[in-house]
């Protein structure tokens, strides 16, 4: 590392140029690379998946999309019944007026399922085609302008379905640029508040330049394979974050070296060596966990592994090239005006480090019981999608779906399973799918829209939503019974895609999980010396993880807090496809933090001071540093959260729970107490891994209780 600060500050202009070069280029590129992204869910291989591209092909909808449902609700005094002709005119009218739609209704199948019990409401199931971008709506008002040009005098129309609701009075939220913009806003006031100078302005300038070139490393990916629209989001918010906390981490051990009496050069070259080379094993870290997701036979995940990725990569190259190449230059004259120094530990973390190891076993068992409390609510997770009653509290849509629920009509209707059949065999087959528990509606379509080619789409309704890892038990009870059943040729829904993805992500995730924890485990190994530190290290993070889960569970499933902070009951479930998402981030994300604070204690212990001693002045050098990254962090996620969907909001708050979880409770905390009850055991690691890894063998010298661990504040 300091080969490379060296050659760094020898050309400290060019790498400036270089890197202002590569600004304007991921400027100009960023549109494109945005436009490029993709709106793909699908799980090539997998039984669902390969139904629904036989339902789209013949009959060019539905299949992964959930329909939308018009509804026609008849004045007061008025019934369904002798204006059946007029609402069903009405209900036709939609594919001629909304291309590519199929619907069916109780014209076109001869059931009264569509009615509500008091005989004023009749709904139709719309089935349109999947958006290709992330920009596109849902066909809502295009299918209410054609109802309403239809429909009886006086009647009432309304549109309601899972993308409507989801979708509801919002108009989209702040877009990237905003969000990004907000947590950089966030990011300066912490900022200004560590430095107290200009120099506050410096690791945002970093996260800038490395934002623009993720983006613009992102732009040959998307030639390479589809890239999904997720990418975009996490490259700006978490982008922002990890760039400025890499960047805040180098520059306050600049600073501290300055304070120290070196000169600018040696001072930049002496935080390179040590904050540089935490910030390089950080960076892997996060790499790790992301690109452990092209494990996982979904390419949409593989795509945010991959694109994910350039995150760490763009934010440690920016940071440990234009960084140092800034310090070695203009550094002094920005570090103004200079009302904090660095020359001495922080004395409120101090004292709380000594009060730590001092009360170890009692620090244990409080952080202990706090994970074991969440830990206990992740056991009761349910892994799905969002209920219908949480996508939205006020608007049409909301208007439409309580007046069918009031009828009698199930939600189920808002997740239909459709069965692609042999025409010949339709009927048959959905007498027979119809017996099934659970199922309360089977349905055939004489329709032309629902029949091609000699296939035809029977549709079956649940009695309840099938929305999570428990309600899905219907739909696997079709699967099965369907399974060789003559005349069927696929079964698809949201449900199925539930399943699936069940089955293929969460049956690979040990793998995925085995193979983040070894790759880390062995990278910290190296980086630690040590073969206890990082083992405590990958466990530390796993705890973290299920207890974050658990925090999942509490504010969004089980709904304490989402109204209150967002306006939304609880959802029932966690998504799918966040728990993958969060795991991949935050375990790399999380690990930051375990690296930035255990490297400055390795450093101390190396520098001849007892196991204590290090431990109270690693915590009080890096906790305000760690707490201030989290800060900037959760500001970025916070961001993130003001965006449009609910999945969304999910995610992001799950982030950022886990980020100010990890670096209160566990790293101030369970990683101090810890490290003083090892003791030397910490720093043990064999002569001949120690060979095989390339790195110094490490054993624990003599330690002698130093007075100054509980009675000084700091160095």
């Amino acid at each position: 590392m300091r080969r490379w600060a060296e050659f760094v500050l020898r050309h400290r202009r060019w790498v400036g140029v270089f890197w202002l070069l590569v600004l304007v280029a991921g400027g100009a590129s960023a549109s494109r690379t945005s436009d490029r992204l993709t709106v793909d869910f699908s799980l090539p291989g997998q039984p669902g998946t390969e139904a629904t591209s036989l339902i789209v092909q013949a009959v060019h909808n539905g299949g992964n999309t959930t329909p939308m449902l018009a509804t026609v609700t008849m004045p007061e005094g008025q019934t369904i019944t002798g204006h059946e002709d007029a609402v069903a005119q009405a209900f036709a009218a939609i594919e001629q007026g909304v291309p590519d739609t199929r619907v069916v209704d109780e014209a076109n199948t001869g059931d009264t399922a569509f009615r509500t019990d008091d005989d004023r409401t009749a709904y139709a199931m719309v089935f349109y085609p999947f958006p290709q971008t992330f920009d596109a709506k849902p066909p809502t008002e295009p299918i209410r302008t054609a109802v309403e040009g239809a429909v009886p005098s006086g009647a009432v129309v309304g549109v309601t379905g899972i993308d409507a609701l989801a979708i509801g009075d919002d108009s989209g939220g702040p877009g990237v640029l905003t969000e990004t913009l907000l947590g950089g806003l966030g990011a300066l006031l912490v900022l200004a508040f560590v430095f107290a100078s200009m120099l506050a302005l410096l690791p945002l300038a970093v996260a800038a330049v490395s934002i623009l070139a993720t983006f613009l490393m992102l732009l040959p990916l998307t030639y390479l394979t589809d890239v999904s629209f997720i990418v975009q989001f996490l490259v700006a918010l978490v982008g922002l974050g990890v760039a400025i906390d890499y960047s805040l981490i180098l520059v306050t051990r600049w600073r501290e070296e300055r304070d120290h009496g070196k000169d600018n050069h040696e001072a930049v070259v002496a935080a390179m060596e040590t904050a540089g080379q935490a910030v390089l094993f950080s960076g892997l870290t996060v790499a790790i966990g992301l690109l452990a997701l092209i494990v996982l036979p979904v390419p949409f995940m593989r795509s945010i592994g991959m694109g994910g990725a350039l995150i760490p990569f763009a934010s440690v190259m920016v940071t440990l090239s234009l960084t140092p190449a800034i310090l070695g230059g203009i550094g002094p004259r920005v570090d103004w005006p200079k009302i904090r120094h660095e020359n001495k530990a922080s004395k409120g973390w101090t004292k709380w480090a000594r009060l730590v190891v001092r009360r170890r076993v009692a620090a244990l068992l409080v952080a202990l019981l706090a994970l074991g409390l969440l830990f206990v609510a992740f056991l009761g997770i349910k892994i799905g999608a969002a209920s219908s009653d949480s996508l939205a509290q006020s608007g049409p849509a909301v208007t439409a779906l309580h007046t069918l629920e009031d009828g009698g009509i199930t939600t189920g209707a808002l997740t239909p399973i459709e069965v692609l059949t042999e025409s010949d065999k339709a009927s048959s087959v959905a007498a027979e799918l119809g017996k099934i528990q659970g199922i309360d509606a089977a349905l055939v379509s004489t329709g032309a829209t629902s029949t091609a080619d000699g296939r035809t789409v029977v549709v079956l309704i649940p009695d309840g939503e099938t929305v999570n890892s428990r309600s899905v038990e219907v739909v696997r009870r079709v699967k099965d019974a369907a399974d060789g059943m003559p005349g069927v040729l696929g079964v698809a829904g949201l449900g199925t895609a539930q399943v699936d993805f069940l089955h293929a992500v969460y049956g690979n995730f040990p793998l995925m999980l085995s193979l983040i924890a070894l790759l880390t485990y062995v990278l910290l190994v190296r980086a630690f010396r040590s073969l206890l530190l990082p083992l405590k290290a990958v466990i530390l993070n796993l705890v973290s993880l299920s207890a974050v889960y658990g925090a999942m569970v509490l504010f969004w499933q089980d709904g304490h807090g989402s109204d209150a902070l967002f306006g939304i009951s609880e959802t029932g479930a966690v998504t799918f496809w966040v728990p993958l998402m969060v795991f991949a981030f935050l375990f790399g994300l999380s690990m930051d933090y375990e690296v930035f604070i255990l490297a400055r204690i390795r450093e101390e212990y190396d520098a001849g001071h007892p196991t204590d001693s290090a431990v109270i002045e690693g915590i009080g050098r890096t906790g305000r540093l760690v707490t201030s990254a989290a800060l900037i962090l959760f500001l970025a996620f916070a961001a993130l959260a003001s965006g449009p969907g609910t999945d969304l909001k999910v995610m992001a708050t799950g982030l950022g729970f886990g980020i100010l979880l990890d670096a209160t409770v566990v790293r101030s905390l369970l990683v101090p107490s810890l490290v003083s009850l090892f003791g030397r055991w910490n720093w043990y690691l064999p002569d001949g891994v120690a060979r095989l890894l390339r790195v110094e063998p490490s054993h624990a010298h003599a330690e002698r209780p130093d007075p100054s661990t509980f009675s000084q504040v700091g160095k």
